[in-house]
């Protein structure tokens, strides 16, 4: 099996920063109900379980998890309005608005912080559900909410067991991201179309053919996502106000 790992954390972070933008691209610009939308998003799916896996490896493997902290919260806060600019304007209210939404750095950071909570061997046991419970609370308005801090732990816990991560993974799927929706919108909803949430199942097969190597190591391969992320925003929503790229593609499909 080892000839199939042929992907290193580069690799795998350079695509899901692609089909994160292709899902974000098609969110503003693209009637939601057209198989363009449909296609874009299904391969979207795949970038936030990535990262989350990340976040985890991250945990294991830095050198200063306070400052790795820090930065994740950081950039939280410089992604929140860039966000709201995005995919919710009218949340924007001085620059406010997280209580309705936010990015989905601020559920990677609370993973992170879940994550070195229960592997901590200072804090009890009985506080540990409770940060936990916590972290998911206070991601619960952002995207892919306390979803991703339940993957961030669940990566972290079993980590160097491909097997244990990738079944917490699809349970913690099945069982908070797949069966509510289903039951409040049926498989074929117009306007939120279920099928696309697959699309979350098919990152385990990159993250399987993950070697373990980050990858060539520079100083644009660690800060890619962090400023990548708040300025594609910012382009989604330049193009969006004052462009007609908008017009055009919404008459092309």
């Amino acid at each position: 099996m080892d000839q199939y790992k042929i992907l290193t954390a580069n690799k795998l972070k350079v695509f899901a920063i692609i089909v994160m933008f292709l899902d974000h691209f098609a969110t503003v610009f693209f009637p939601s109900n057209v198989i363009i939308t449909l296609i874009f998003k299904l391969l979207g799916r795949m970038a936030a379980p990535i990262f989350c896996f990340f976040i985890a490896q991250g945990y294991h493997y830095t050198s200063n998890l306070k400052k790795y902290t820090i930065r994740l919260l950081a950039f939280a806060a410089i992604s929140h309005i860039p966000y709201l600019l995005a995919f919710h304007p009218n949340n924007l209210v001085f620059g406010l608005g997280f209580l309705k939404a936010t990015s989905v750095i601020l559920p990677l950071a609370m993973g992170l912080i879940a994550l070195a909570a229960i592997k901590s061997s200072k804090i009890h046991i009985i506080l540990k559900p409770v940060i936990l419970a916590a972290c998911c609370a206070v991601s619960y308005t952002a995207n892919w909410n306390y979803i991703a801090v339940l993957w961030v732990v669940a990566f972290g816990l079993f980590h160097g067991n491909f097997l244990r991560q990738s079944i917490a993974f699809c349970i913690i799927c099945v069982f908070y991201l797949l069966i509510q929706p289903f039951r409040l919108y049926g498989i074929f909803h117009e306007t939120y179309p279920q099928w696309q949430q697959f699309g979350i199942f098919l990152s385990l097969l990159l993250l399987a053919m993950y070697n373990g190597q980050p990858g060539k190591k520079s100083p644009a391969m660690k800060w890619i996502f962090y400023i990548f992320y708040p300025a594609h925003l910012i382009l989604l929503y330049l193009l969006n106000q004052f462009t007609v790229l908008e017009e055009i593609l919404k008459k092309l499909w």
